[in-house]
């Protein structure tokens, strides 16, 4: 072949060197994802905490409801951006296109978000980082899976268990030290250091790409009829949003963060509805597919209301971190004479990495004795421990209305090891049973409405967030609703496991 593009390309099994005896690419995806990971949860870190902060301090001054509401927004943007960025690589660009691009546009928003500037430059940031998750999450992901799709289930299952291992090193280190850079010297060099690393993932995936042979490389066929639509689609939505964002720059219209946050939850639970009875109805089912996608839409609501409790991390623990946990372990360390509050942000990573292993053993072993749960029960037992976590912090926050004193960190590490239990409980066995359970023509939208539980869910978390803010006053009323809702969703999730198991028609 005359192409020297083509030359340049090796099939990672033949090279001489491996990858915890996997091929080398999968390292190039590995630390891809891990870097792009430690960009997301170390500017996670200090997100409400810097729009929330005095600008004496370095922030931006805005009320707690404001600040959750921008985060929910972001949050719920990165996973919900996932589908159209699917579709632009499925379509136009392919993957491995799709994944640079994703990377330098999550690099170039960290990087802005650390010059000083106003909101409107923090709404270009994060919209900028999440256009890029969007691109990059999905594809990199499908890309591993392209690299094993001539292996057995069990290589490719194991090649995705090293790959969730490199995604919460990302998640441990990303807080640890883009968080404490922050805390030190100032938010904008925590935003500085989540750039820089997600460059750093752009070279280091540049530089080892023709590890990955051919996977990904190009978009799906299609004609060129196929190619046009989609292109004049694309053209289409990208003068749309450019007018929209234009406009609202220019105060065309009063733009409320909060009233946008509340907007766009409504107009994702409608998209939902619409997608499901759509399906339902139109979709040409059987009458078992018809239950089956009736058990997706019930794991779609389960997902949305576990992410609305669980992400409080980022939003409500974080602030009760910094102002009512005792944070002078270690805080000779610091100038401020605390340990930083971004420290607390690596527990549920550090926890997946130490119980993801000893969770998969557990379904293993009581499936050789035929008493594994079934997915309806395994996401009710998440549900009971997500519950347990916010009676720990109404616990936690009665002791210090009743001492005026700040509590332990005993009290946020013990919350984070239960959601974090609760979420190998019902993540990774919700993401399975939906590939299980879509009808084959369905699959890939399928799989993006459980993209589309975790955005209604990191919106929800934001908005609930915003309005408890740092007010301890509250948070013994509000964390018992929580601990009330996880367990009643708990129990009715397991109370339908017989009936869910039916409907799924011997899927287990």
């Amino acid at each position: 072949m005359s192409d020297s593009t083509v030359t340049t390309i090796v099939a990672s099994e033949n090279l001489p060197y491996r990858f915890f005896g996997h091929p080398l690419g999968l390292a190039t995806l590995f630390f891809t994802e891990m870097f792009e990971r430690f960009s997301y949860y170390g500017m996670r870190a200090l997100l409400v905490v810097f729009l929330s902060a005095a600008a004496v301090k370095g922030g931006l001054g805005l009320s707690d409801q404001q600040a959750g509401a921008i985060y929910g927004l972001y949050t719920a943007g990165a996973y919900l951006l996932c589908l159209p960025g699917g579709w632009i690589a499925d379509r136009l660009i392919g993957q491995r296109k799709s994944v640079v691009w994703g990377g330098v546009l999550i690099a170039a928003g960290n990087l802005l978000l650390s010059v000083p500037g106003g909101l409107g430059l923090v709404y270009c940031s994060l919209l900028l980082i999440a256009i890029g998750t969007g691109f990059l999450k999905t594809n990199a992901s499908c890309i591993v899976g392209e690299l094993y799709k001539d292996d057995s289930g069990s290589r490719r299952d194991a090649a995705f268990s090293i790959y969730y291992f490199g995604i919460n090193i990302g998640g441990t280190f990303g807080p640890l030290v883009a968080g404490t850079l922050g805390e030190v010297y100032g938010f904008r060099w925590c935003f500085f250091a989540s750039g820089i690393a997600m460059l750093l993932g752009v070279v280091q995936y540049r530089v080892t790409a023709r590890w990955l042979g051919d996977a990904g490389l190009a978009p799906a066929p299609s004609s060129a009829a196929q190619r046009l639509h989609s292109k004049r689609l694309l053209l289409a939505g990208l003068v749309i949003t450019g007018v929209v964002v234009g406009a609202a720059a220019l105060g065309a219209f009063p733009l409320n963060v909060v009233q946008v946050a509340q907007l766009a939850g409504w107009l994702m639970v409608v998209l939902a509805v619409v997608f499901f009875g759509a399906v339902l109805v139109f979709g040409g089912l059987t009458s078992l597919e018809r239950k089956r996608t009736a058990v997706i839409a019930l794991f779609l609501v389960a997902a949305a209301v576990f992410w609305a409790g669980y992400e409080q991390a980022g939003s409500t623990l974080t602030l009760f971190a910094q102002d009512e946990t005792d944070r002078s372990f270690l805080g000779s360390w610091f100038p401020s004479g605390q340990h930083p509050v971004s420290a607390y942000q690596i527990f549920q990573s550090v926890f997946v990495l130490m119980f993801a292993p000893v969770f998969a053993w557990l379904w293993l072993a009581l499936g050789k004795r035929n008493r594994d749960p079934s997915a309806s029960a395994k996401l009710g037992y998440g549900f009971l421990q997500l519950g347990a976590s916010f009676a720990v912090m109404m616990i936690a926050s009665k002791l210090v209305l009743a001492t005026g004193h700040k509590v332990l960190p005993g009290w946020l590490i013990v919350t984070y090891l239960l959601q974090t239990t609760g979420e190998l409980c019902l993540s990774p066995i919700g993401l399975s049973n939906v590939t299980k359970l879509a009808p084959p023509r369905y699959v890939s939208q399928m799989m993006g409405t459980w993209f589309l539980g975790a955005a209604i869910g990191n919106l929800a978390a934001g908005l609930i967030g915003g309005e408890i803010g740092s007010n301890v006053a509250v948070m013994p009323a509000q964390f018992l609703v929580m601990a009330l809702v996880g367990g009643a969703a708990g129990v009715l999730l397991m109370l339908l496991a017989k009936p869910v198991q039916a409907w799924m028609g011997g899927v287990r």
